[in-house]
């Protein structure tokens, strides 16, 4: 992957439509469109709503018009990603003026935050809820269907899914998610997770280790365990991660942390990729890395936001680690894990950036050389404590300049990052057809970044060794040398 610059979700920007079964309208059949906007956290939530749906009777239609039920998952991380969900809105409020029957909901983190506007003020949506509250879904269809309000945006402390078998969607049958914590704990003044997603949860790890033999039953090569902060996963036999210090002394010496449950999983699974995403750095311990480093099937590969490079606005942002924390964190990485690819969140022209802490930021990305990045320039997104406390005194004409000179520094360290793997040979894991062309394969190596080379008489879901021969900032491009005997 090279450089993005739109909302943050390593494998979807813009607005994807969540396939499920080819359907044939049917007028005795309730039928559900799902769309999914934002996070990786969104697309596997969409899932699990599937599910939930499926139970009360719904089959899954990639056809619009075919739909009874209309849901958008959606995400409220940035302006921009708000404004293209109400244009997909707005949209289906029109065609619901022709088909009567239909009903819209909003889901996820935007349900939360503009729960009021949506059904009351705009009138655009039938049925509003929240992360926590899916399984309140069928009784909430009921409400709309006696013309009552149908709104559910309440948090849980508890909540986390852990009991629901996800329905895979606009699946490749190759990689899939496995949800292992919710909501968020760091409280960074830019971010509104915690407020719409609340307090930070970990999985019951019997449930994720099903999940992920049911995957592997089922042929799937790559699995991602996900979190807003995997890193902070915790498990003692319930309760949230603050509460540890309740917890009884044998549930504190058996705890599960995250470094062990990666273990589990890698162990059970030895023929199966494992990738993991978001790592908060105040969170990533040196006991994940060295899990890392044991066992062959868990990717080279982490997604480290820093935000910035600056100690000034990393502590305006709340965010719980230095530059220098953030530096000797990096210089770990490299040395227990030499080909280990990086990617980052940079967020440019955050309230009070002055040019020297631009320049500190430019600096880090100098030293780090990341593999490739998710760049922002700064929005202010209301109830956050930045939106409340912190006047955004940038002008967007900085903000903007400022964003182009990180974009440049990440293309030009994207490319040195591609051009190392010239002449080398790297296993990847065939996803699907490449974009431009039907004739190659597209698929990513363990640093997770993208190789396209011919198709010749290789499948999806194989592991081909590719000897590279060219590349982009963003894309190896190679030929296949025969099947690999590595994952």
């Amino acid at each position: 992957m090279g450089v993005k610059e739109l909302e943050k979700n390593p494998s979807q920007h813009n607005g994807t439509l969540i396939k499920g079964s080819n359907s044939v309208k049917s007028s005795h059949k309730k039928q559900a469109y799902i769309e999914s906007y934002g996070c990786q956290m969104n697309f596997a939530d969409s899932e699990v709503v599937a599910s939930i749906l499926a139970a009360d009777g719904y089959e899954i239609t990639e056809q619009l018009h075919d739909a009874s039920l209309v849901l958008v998952n959606t995400c409220s991380i940035r302006e921009k990603a708000e404004q293209t969900v109400r244009k997909r809105l707005e949209y289906f409020k029109s065609i619901k003026k022709e088909q009567s029957q239909m009903t819209v909901g909003v889901l996820g983190c935007m349900a939360e935050r503009l729960k009021h506007q949506f059904l009351e003020e705009e009138k655009i949506v039938d049925l509003v809820v929240g992360p926590d509250a899916y399984k309140d879904l069928p009784h909430l269809l009921q409400e709309v269907a006696q013309e009552r309000e149908a709104v559910n945006v309440l948090l849980s402390k508890e909540e986390t899914y852990g009991d629901i078998a996800p329905i895979r969607l606009n699946s490749n049958g190759v990689s899939a998610f496995v949800s292992i914590t919710r909501g968020c704990d760091n409280m960074c003044t830019f971010c509104v997770v915690p407020f719409t997603r609340g307090r930070e949860r970990s999985r019951d790890p019997k449930s994720i280790l099903e999940e992920v033999r049911d995957l592997a039953e089922k042929g799937y090569k790559e699995i991602t365990l996900l979190g807003q902060n995997v890193d902070s996963y915790l498990w003692y036999g319930g309760g949230l991660k603050k509460d540890f210090s309740k917890a009884s002394p044998l549930q504190q010496k058996t705890a599960i942390h995250f470094d062990k449950l990666l273990a589990l999983v890698a162990e059970a699974h030895p023929k199966i990729r494992i990738r993991f995403s978001t790592s908060n750095p105040q969170d990533m311990s040196l006991e994940v890395l060295q899990v890392m480093k044991r066992f062959d099937n868990i990717c080279n590969y982490i997604h480290l936001p820093v935000q910035s490079g600056s100690n000034a606005i990393l502590k305006k942002m709340n965010r719980q680690h230095t530059r220098e924390e953030y530096m000797v964190l990096i210089d770990n990485i490299k040395k227990l894990l030499p080909d280990c690819g990086i990617s980052h969140d940079m967020i440019a022209g955050f309230p009070t950036e002055t040019e020297k802490d631009h320049q500190d930021t430019l600096a880090l990305m100098d030293y780090v050389e990341y593999d490739f990045g998710f760049m922002f320039a700064y929005s202010e997104r209301p109830g956050t404590l930045a939106a409340r406390k912190i006047e955004d005194d940038i002008p967007e004409a900085v903000k903007k300049r400022r964003l182009k000179e990180i974009i440049e520094k990440q293309q030009e360290h994207s490319l040195k990052r591609t051009k190392a793997f010239l002449g080398k040979t790297v296993c990847v894991l065939i996803e699907k057809e490449s974009k431009r062309s039907s004739s190659y394969w597209s698929g990513r190596t363990i640093q997770n970044t993208v190789t396209v080379f011919p198709k010749k008489e290789y499948k999806v879901g194989e592991f081909v060794d590719v000897k590279i021969t060219d590349c982009t900032s963003a894309t190896l491009l190679g030929e296949a040398v025969g099947i690999s005997k590595s994952v």
